[in-house]
């Protein structure tokens, strides 16, 4: 992966920790950051060894969205479309395609794309003063990087329609509550218990960690006939994995797996 300073990268224990490093602008996105969070997801794809993802910001926000000094008007008339394509669009696709669990800790603020990339990861804690804000009504755009799709999917029309309109903050336990992510924990908790939880999957049966992943988000658009053909393939191939044998293994002779991903 290029070196960046402004996403940080570290291995341990079959995690790859991925933090969006640019505190000074609440780590909005800049072409730079885009590159270099993407080429982590790459990596985390390319290499057997890397078995979960966790996603995390420094300094006191998670992610603030675009740097929209980067797409200021007065400086010649910006295509966001292009921007979407070019840079959000491919990291989104990454995310949710990749077979490993992605973790995400939101640590501060989760503005517009921010929020919308937190939403799209696996399993999402936050801190217990973290905010979750649609903040594209504020500027005159519309949500992207897949707010529009995973929104009214995880809440509900109505709740995704008045927090997209209206750009009102929603509180971290609030989020929780609604489905919009898997818990809020207390603020100096949230690295320790992401990183430990991040672990705990990196070390589990990861290939059906990863097929779980593809059916449960195939079902937003398939019939039950579909899903259940779709389970019965990814099924016939768990049950053929070296970590299927070891995990019946490990459950006969009571003893801890040791599980490969393969």
């Amino acid at each position: 992966m290029q070196a960046s300073s402004t996403v940080l990268a570290t291995e341990a224990e079959g995690v790859l920790s991925l933090t969006l490093n640019r505190p000074d602008k609440l780590n909005a996105f800049n072409e730079e950051m885009h590159l270099a969070l993407r080429a982590g997801f790459e990596r985390a794809q390319r290499e057997d060894g890397i078995r979960a993802v966790l996603l995390t910001g420094a300094g006191r926000a998670f992610c603030a969205g675009q740097d929209l000094g980067d797409r200021d008007p007065s400086k010649g008339v910006p295509d966001l479309g292009h921007t979407i394509e070019t840079y959000y669009n491919p990291l989104l696709r990454l995310i949710r395609s990749l077979e490993k669990p992605v973790i995400c800790a939101v640590n501060g603020v989760a503005a517009g794309a921010g929020a919308n990339i937190a939403f799209a990861c696996d399993i999402t804690l936050a801190a217990r003063s973290a905010r979750f804000i649609q903040a594209f009504a504020k500027i005159g755009l519309v949500p992207d990087s897949g707010g529009t799709w995973s929104l009214p999917r995880l809440i509900g029309e109505a709740r995704a329609k008045a927090l997209a309109l209206t750009a009102e903050p929603l509180a971290a336990e609030k989020a929780a509550d609604w489905g919009l992510i898997w818990r809020a924990v207390d603020d100096e908790n949230l690295i320790g218990e992401a990183r430990a939880l991040a672990t705990t999957l990196a070390a589990g049966p990861t290939l059906g960690l990863g097929m779980t992943k593809r059916a449960i988000q195939a079902a937003a658009t398939n019939s039950l006939d579909a899903q259940l053909d779709l389970e019965r393939d990814l099924q016939r191939l768990a049950g053929r994995s070296a970590d299927y044998a070891e995990g019946v293994s490990a459950f006969l002779t009571k003893r801890k797996p040791e599980f490969k991903g393969k």
